[in-house]
């Protein structure tokens, strides 16, 4: 019997390194900000939230953020099943830039194959353009490498998914979270399920007891389940910023609920949730089969909750009914406190 109490750390992903990392590099790229001092290209946003900023001159500002899907490209491979991977690969870039308040509007991506296969990019394609489709962005190019020393594994269909978004935003009207204040409203938007963070450490509590095809008690089998795409909110959070005026705005991805901090940084405002829907059931199979803690779960997945908006008490149910209109579910999952870090129930999580 395996005792075996996981952790994210443990399966090979150390968050807090990670984020020592990523201050340490940011010290040295901001060297870089004088370049466009007083230039068309200002730098308006610090390094830590979810999009750099730039100046465009008179009233606009230009967002940018890149990222990728991880280790949820393993699962693709194991299921051989490429055609939704791309709609993670868009969700995880304008998912993030909308938290700025940015409207995303041009994309590109960056496929690296251990060798070139067609198929294999006509199938990552046609997730992308359904994800750009669903984003309202257009996917202006990008690039196919073909990397065998580098992208290694053990078939031919082995490769890395990386895309860059862009988007405009009008200076006056960004959302940096600097506006929100103790008694707002945490307002959580559901998940489809994973998303596309946590697969470290999915894959070895589940893929190393249960076959990537074998049913285990969830809709379809666990493969399908695992491969379910990242949600994409930019229509319901583009509409709500249209209409209202949340305070912040919130994409859980890697890191759980920790995200939430970067909205607050030093000032002395936390979050408590009290609140939270049951979690779907692939998060309690992986919680009781990995033996790991609330705590790491929720520092860790979304737990079915894939995006916060935080507003005033007086727009909140607003900002649900909007939501429901895009058929989207939400709950007030708590509020804005005196009390620095983000507290789940009774859990400090950050």
């Amino acid at each position: 019997m395996n005792n075996k109490r996981w952790t994210y750390a443990a399966a090979g992903v150390d968050i807090k390194r990670i984020k020592g990392s990523q201050k340490d590099i940011s010290e040295i790229l901001k060297e870089t900000f004088t370049n466009r001092e007083g230039k068309i290209g200002t730098v308006l946003e610090d390094i830590g939230h979810y999009a750099g900023l730039i100046d465009l001159g008179k009233s606009s500002a230009l967002a940018l953020h890149t990222d990728g899907v991880g280790t949820k490209v393993l699962v693709a491979q194991m299921m051989n099943k490429f055609d939704t991977i791309g709609i993670d690969c868009v969700a995880m870039n304008v998912n993030d830039i909308i938290c700025l308040a940015a409207e995303p509007i041009a994309f590109i991506d960056y496929i690296a194959l251990k060798k070139l296969d067609k198929d294999l990019i006509k199938q990552i394609s046609k997730g992308l353009v359904l994800g750009a489709k669903e984003a309202s962005v257009a996917i202006v190019g990008g690039e196919t490498a073909i990397m065998p020393d580098v992208i290694d594994g053990k078939d031919n269909k082995t490769f890395d998914l990386v895309g860059m978004v862009v988007g405009i935003v009008n200076k006056k009207q960004v959302i940096t979270g600097n506006q929100i204040k103790k008694g707002d409203i945490i307002i959580g938007a559901e998940s489809s399920g994973i998303h596309s963070n946590g697969y470290s450490l999915v894959r070895k509590v589940l893929l190393s007891k249960y076959g990537i095809r074998e049913n285990v008690g969830l809709d379809g089998n666990l493969g399908e389940e695992l491969l379910k795409p990242t949600k994409i909110y930019v229509k319901p959070i583009l509409e709500i910023l249209q209409k209202l005026k949340p305070s912040g705005l919130a994409h859980i991805t890697g890191g759980g609920f920790s995200k939430l901090t970067r909205l607050v940084k030093a000032r002395n405002l936390g979050f408590r949730i009290d609140n939270m829907p049951k979690p779907l059931p692939i998060f309690t199979l992986i919680q009781d089969e990995g033996k790991i803690s609330n705590l790491e779960m929720y520092r860790t997945f979304n737990m079915g909750i894939g995006f916060c908006i935080i507003a005033s008490p007086v727009e909140a149910e607003k900002i649900q009914k909007i939501l429901r209109k895009h058929s989207i579910n939400s709950t007030k999952i708590g509020e804005i406190v005196k009390d620095p870090g983000v507290f789940i129930a009774g859990l400090k999580i950050d």
